[in-house]
């Protein structure tokens, strides 16, 4: 069933995107399918909050691009000074950290989703959804 959000969902909120592109149901909606305590309900809850987290890195990641980007905006404009021991010294290594953890928090998000697939998809579907692998005996040798 596709679920028809009543309120758009903000392009920085990457976390719900996911899940939303995925199964088709916001986040929170997850937790109200499954009977509490059911591994289908722990899996909703670790994609709740695998969602959660992306979305907050997402953002803290976006703010601290955004700081900089308008620290550097005010030096080349003239209106500030630039810092003498670099101007992004510090923001840069912040805005590493920050993608680096972006990127994991994603891997972790999409393990979450497939296990939670997984769990809720009926045998039958997932006999007849699963694509076979290329037969390794197949590939050429050079």
């Amino acid at each position: 069933m596709n679920e028809q959000p009543q309120h758009p969902i903000p392009a920085t909120a990457h976390g719900q995107l996911l899940v939303v592109k995925a199964l088709q149901k916001r986040p929170k909606a997850l937790r109200i399918l499954h009977p509490p305590g059911s591994a289908e309900n722990e899996l909703a809850e670790l994609v709740v909050r695998a969602s959660q987290n992306l979305d907050s890195l997402h953002s803290e990641l976006v703010d601290r691009c955004t700081w900089a980007a308008d620290d550097l905006t005010r030096v080349a404009a003239g209106t500030a000074a630039a810092n003498p021991m670099g101007i992004l010294q510090t923001s840069s290594t912040q805005i590493d950290i920050l993608a680096a953890r972006r990127a994991d928090a994603i891997t972790h998000l999409k393990s979450a989703l497939a296990a939670y697939q997984r769990a809720t998809t009926p045998q039958a579907q997932r006999a007849i959804s699963v694509t076979p692998s290329p037969s390794r005996t197949s590939r050429q040798t050079r």
